[in-house]
């Protein structure tokens, strides 16, 4: 039995028994695709029934929203801000070079910011921070072996690690969204105002043709979603990991790439969505 076993995947699961088949098959191809695959989904399904089932952590989960959100916040904000700058600039120049005037780069910009670039670029970046050190710390638990001491005295590892980061980051990729959209929106006047002369009047009547408070919403469901995607990830290859440093440091890289990917490919799938609904 592969060592992923050691932390609940392959035992009483709900895709225990199916894992248990894969791990079987003598075929390679098994192995290398089906049984990551299946381990993945078998941590979600426990994620997801931990989250109702009791202990409940709440010092752990405030903890967690402590490292997600308020120390994540001046990255994103600081981020963000130039983000927006680059978009407004950018805007105007091509708009003035093919059209020959800007009246609808407010606009054109508050409907780039909400639907995309607020809550993607922020996701990315709690990515690169959050996501980075959940895989190393499972990672170096695992190899440690701090996660076979907590099997041991009985306590579920993806109840005790996996849970409350994963709320934490839903609730720290729900609110981080709505706060990197709205400094976008804030940098953006400012840059409007300065640079090509718009009032914060101006702007906002601009920007109410293109937008609507709805894109807000959508754009605060997209963050929670892509914060749902980074704690399963890392703790998915920190729980995989390798022993020495190397293997620490594979899982982190494996994990931020995995999620940057699922982000954007999820990206496309809600705005597909949300599409239909506006």
């Amino acid at each position: 039995m592969v060592n992923e076993c050691n932390w609940g995947l392959c035992h009483h699961g709900l895709f225990g028994d199916v894992v248990e088949v894969v791990v079987s098959k003598p075929n390679p191809f098994w192995r290398l695709v089906f049984e990551p695959v299946l381990e993945f989904l078998s941590l979600v399904a426990k994620t997801l029934v931990g989250i109702v089932q009791p202990p409940y952590r709440v010092k752990d989960l405030v903890k967690q929203l402590d490292f997600v959100i308020w120390q994540s916040a001046p990255v994103v904000i600081f981020s963000v801000s130039f983000a927006a700058i680059v978009t407004i600039i950018e805007a105007s120049f091509h708009m003035k070079l093919v059209i020959k005037n800007d009246a609808l780069v407010p606009g054109f910009a508050a409907l780039l910011i909400l639907r995309e670039l607020g809550a993607v670029v922020s996701a990315l970046l709690i990515t690169s921070r959050v996501g980075a050190g959940l895989a190393a710390e499972v990672g170096t638990m695992k190899v440690t072996e701090q996660i076979d001491a907590l099997r041991m005295l009985g306590i579920q590892p993806i109840k005790y690690l996996v849970v409350p980061r994963f709320l934490a980051c839903v609730i720290g990729g729900f609110v981080l969204s709505i706060i990197a959209n709205l400094v976008c929106l804030y940098a953006a006047m400012l840059v409007s105002q300065v640079q090509l002369g718009y009032s914060p009047g101006s702007f906002i009547v601009a920007m109410r043709s293109f937008v609507s408070f709805q894109d807000l919403i959508f754009a605060a469901i997209k963050g929670a979603c892509f914060g749902a995607v980074i704690p399963l990830f890392s703790c998915f290859y920190g729980f995989r990991c390798e022993s020495g440093a190397d293997g620490v440091g594979s899982a982190t890289t494996k994990s931020v790439v995995s999620t940057s990917v699922a982000i954007i490919v999820l990206d496309f799938i809600l705005g597909y969505i949300f599409s239909y609904m506006y």
